[in-house]
């Protein structure tokens, strides 16, 4: 496999996040800072598992954030492409097994149930998949064109729940370590499209421990440096986490959809 960290893929993805997030700020506000402190979790973590989405147990323990905080609109980004109907993701790729669970509800914090929720996200090497995807994003490798890993789709349950197995995303320059994605209503309508990035203090003992990560060194940037991230500073775009007894590593977050198309996001 080519080396996703390539100086003209790395060029040309921080150049492109930048310009989308000009797309993503409210002009007649101040950008803040997103606050690089843990957030949630343990700080004082063992030893990660390894082995991809096999060493994943059937169930964990998720206590969701009732605050109800509604998420601010970001953008789809280029690297969207076709997606699947399915739980397991990871189409075999090696990594950190990370159960990624999300509860939707409305804005008076009632689970919704029907609605679509898509992720996708980029490897542990930092390659996105598919060759419907923006050429950068795959870097023109033949393995992540053919391939759709790190993208899919389920469907709310009467909680709102859904639940995805996967692995811990990869960095590539320009960009904080982040998933993206997108709830849609029964009709297919875009309810909610943004990203979610990590806990610094998981980042770093990820990418300094964990043997697939470690060779690709620490991520280059920092949430608060993030051009995507940086113009929201309380913490919401930061997922919740734990790390369980077998070593797996658990992120969740409650999702806040509009009762109306026409309202906004955040």
């Amino acid at each position: 496999m080519s080396d996703p960290f390539r100086p003209d893929r790395r060029t040309v993805l921080a150049g492109l996040a930048s310009v989308t997030a000009l797309a993503c700020v409210d002009l007649g506000e101040r950008p803040g800072t997103l606050d690089d402190t843990a957030v949630s979790g343990d700080t004082a973590v063992g030893t990660w598992a390894t082995g991809g989405t096999a060493s994943l147990a059937a169930a964990y323990a998720v206590t969701f954030d009732d605050t109800c905080v509604q998420e601010c609109e970001l953008t789809l980004g280029p690297c969207y492409a076709e997606t699947i109907e399915r739980r397991d993701i990871s189409e075999g790729v090696d990594g950190l097994p990370m159960r990624l669970a999300f509860r939707v509800v409305d804005t008076d914090c009632n689970p919704v149930a029907g609605v679509v929720v898509d992720v996708w996200h980029c490897s542990p090497s930092g390659l996105y998949s598919g060759a419907d995807a923006a050429t950068m994003c795959t870097d023109g490798d033949s393995e992540a064109r053919a391939g759709r890993w790190f993208r899919g789709m389920q469907t709310t349950d009467a909680d709102g729940r859904v639940d995805f197995d996967t692995c811990m995303p990869g960095w590539y320059s320009g960009r904080a370590v982040h998933i993206h994605f997108q709830v849609r209503t029964a009709g297919g309508q875009a309810s909610l499209t943004s990203q979610f990035g990590f806990d610094p203090t998981l980042l770093a003992d990820v990418f300094a421990n964990h043997p697939v990560y470690s060779p690709h060194g620490q991520p280059d940037t920092p949430n608060a440096q993030d051009n995507i991230f940086r113009s929201n500073n309380d913490g919401s775009l930061i997922f919740d986490w734990y790390q369980a007894d077998d070593g797996a590593l658990v992120v969740y977050k409650t999702l806040v959809v509009r009762a109306d198309l026409s309202d906004p996001t955040c």
